[in-house]
């Protein structure tokens, strides 16, 4: 099976592919391509978002599991009190929580390689 992004061996994809206002919030797309060959039951991504001068705006924790072997999911969450045209960066800061089959990993942040087809960037 074929994952997004091109992901190789034991890599794990991360794009943000879009970025819509809703509701007064920005509403965040992220597509990942699990080509790690393992499932993942907890997946926790710590991000940091930056508006355009590179001001911290906001500090996320993100549920991202299940993330299922040799899959590709989309993932959807809100950015609450900060408008899409003021996010100038993402950065994953960490995956603070991640277990696949054979328990608690300490390696995930190294299995992510992010990328962004949103105006903000994707960055680790």
């Amino acid at each position: 099976m074929r994952v997004v992004g091109g992901a190789r061996g034991d890599q794990i994809t991360l794009e943000l592919n879009k970025l819509e206002d809703r509701n007064g919030a920005c509403r965040a797309y992220l597509v990942f391509g699990n080509g790690s060959g393992e499932s993942f039951d907890d997946f926790v991504l710590d991000l940091i978002v930056f508006d355009r001068d590179q001001v911290i705006a906001k500090h996320l924790a993100v549920d991202a599991a299940p993330l299922r072997a040799d899959k590709t999911i989309v993932k959807m969450f809100d950015i609450v009190g900060i408008g899409c045209e003021q996010i100038g960066r993402v950065l994953l800061n960490d995956i603070t929580r991640c277990e696949s089959v054979g328990g608690a990993r300490t390696d995930c942040i190294d299995k992510v390689a992010p990328s962004s087809r949103a105006a903000a960037e994707l960055v680790k």
